[in-house]
């Protein structure tokens, strides 16, 4: 990759998380030097990440990103397929649901922390990427195009100056902090009224699936209308399971069930075939966390040469597995920007251009996804829809694309995909209309025979 309009100069990317890390890989090999700073430390020698671990649903896009820094094999040596979505109701057996039509496509599950910690290798082994840990960003200079980082250990504070700025540094972002001192900067953050917790389905012995307890190619889901619980297969056998439940209220909440006990007897009622595949269920519920969940847009991403990435700048709810796979798609669309362009500004205003609405287009789609999810998944409605929208699929591939696959199996704009969905909509509803119409005149038309008023 040759920059050819700007001539490289010095990055500072802040925050060394999935999308800090695959940004330092692209901008080093196009000749910047670049310094990546995190404010937690080191997790090269113990191989795990802290923090959030929710399994990571890497697709299309993020693919893409990942093939571009010749990471995709790697990452996909360790995942797993999962072609479709195994519903579980209260009562009766699970069933199926494929995601595409086209057998051939899947999502992959893949750990978040195993992700980080290829992406930082593969930027560490970069001669042109320096690492710097435990320095958390405390101060932003947009005039001087500086940046200041303290180590809460040991005091020290230092003072980082580079021709690029890129704040990468979450959905908490210090840089993004910063710009909202700054005038004219438009910012919301919208918390979602669920969190989640998370839980373990371990390796079996035996089974028709051993080590999975499970079916492993699939993303299982227990849907129960106002929430519900995912689980996502690991290597080792193992699923991570999710629930997400209100913060508060009577029912599935977090509020409402506390202990151990507690966890357990909802369980027996609400989640009856998940509980005997779930022997630590109890530990596992008093000691892990509720997480929050946020949504987060703001604009400009941009001020003089310093820019928001990722989650930094549009962090979304996971509903639709695609937070990674947007911070890659703007890793791309910034270095893409930055070869394309004769002038660093120029480069930052088109890269803002080209992403910000595609990213407030997924935020818009995650969060509905949330509601199909836990409510219409289960619906035998909204089964039949999709097998609708999968017939119209085969039949007119080129003129009707399920938005599932416009989102997690292409990699057009997310803008675009939000809408030929909701022309979709409309489709499906008359493809249904006709069928119902049809069906109705073969009905009149066998008893109008029948009774010999048409010979």
């Amino acid at each position: 990759m040759q920059s050819t309009g700007i001539q490289p100069g010095r990055v500072l990317v802040v925050g060394a998380g999935l999308a800090g890390s695959l940004l330092a890989v692209y901008l080093a090999r196009a000749g910047w030097q670049v310094e990546l700073v995190e404010r937690r430390g080191d997790p090269r020698a113990r191989r795990h990440i802290a923090g959030r671990s929710i399994n990571l649903a890497i697709s299309a896009r993020g693919l893409k990103a990942l093939r571009r820094a010749g990471l995709e094999e790697t990452v996909l040596k360790d995942a797993i397929r999962m072609g479709g979505r195994m519903i579980h109701p209260v009562a009766g057996a699970s069933h199926y649901h494929a995601y595409s039509s086209d057998p051939t496509l899947a999502i992959n599950s893949v750990s978040r922390s195993a992700l980080n910690l290829t992406l930082l290798d593969a930027a560490a082994a970069e001669a042109n990427v320096t690492l710097a840990f435990d320095e958390r960003c405390s101060h932003v200079d947009f005039a001087r195009n500086e940046a200041t980082f303290v180590n809460d250990s040991t005091g020290v504070t230092r003072t980082v100056t580079a021709d690029l700025i890129v704040g990468t540094d979450g959905a908490y972002s210090a840089v993004r902090a910063a710009l909202q001192k700054t005038e004219r900067f438009d910012y919301s953050q919208d918390f979602l009224g669920h969190g989640y917790k998370e839980l373990t389905i371990p390796p079996v012995a035996s089974g028709p699936h051993a080590p999975f307890a499970m079916e492993p190619n699939a993303l299982h889901i227990w849907p129960r209308g106002e929430s519900m619980m995912i689980a996502l297969p690991n290597p080792d056998g193992s699923f991570t399971c999710t629930l997400f439940w209100r913060h508060d209220g009577e029912g599935s909440s977090f509020a409402a069930i506390r202990t151990a006990a507690d966890a357990q007897a909802h369980f027996r009622a609400v989640y009856p075939d998940a509980l005997p595949l779930m022997p630590t269920l109890g530990d596992d519920f008093a000691k892990n966390p509720v997480g929050t969940m946020v949504t987060v847009r703001c604009n400009p991403w941009v001020r003089g040469r310093v820019a928001l990435l990722g989650d930094a700048a549009h962090a979304i709810v996971p509903f639709y597995g695609q937070g990674a796979n947007a911070s890659f798609e703007d890793c791309e669309a910034l270095v893409d920007a930055l070869t394309q362009e004769s002038s660093i500004d120029a480069a930052l205003v088109r890269y803002q251009r080209e992403r910000i609405a595609n990213a407030n287009a997924i935020a818009d789609m995650a969060k509905y996804n949330f509601i199909e999810m836990r409510d219409l998944a289960g619906r035998p409605s909204f089964q039949r829809r999709k097998k609708v929208e999968h017939l119209l699929h085969r039949l007119a591939p080129e003129r009707f694309t399920p938005l599932y696959d416009l989102v997690s199996f292409s990699t057009v704009p997310y803008t675009e995909a939000k809408a030929r969905g909701a022309a979709n909509v409309r489709a499906v509803s008359t493809a249904i209309g006709v069928a119902i119409s049809l069906a109705a005149a073969a009905v009149i038309t066998t008893a109008l025979i029948a009774t010999g008023a048409i010979p």
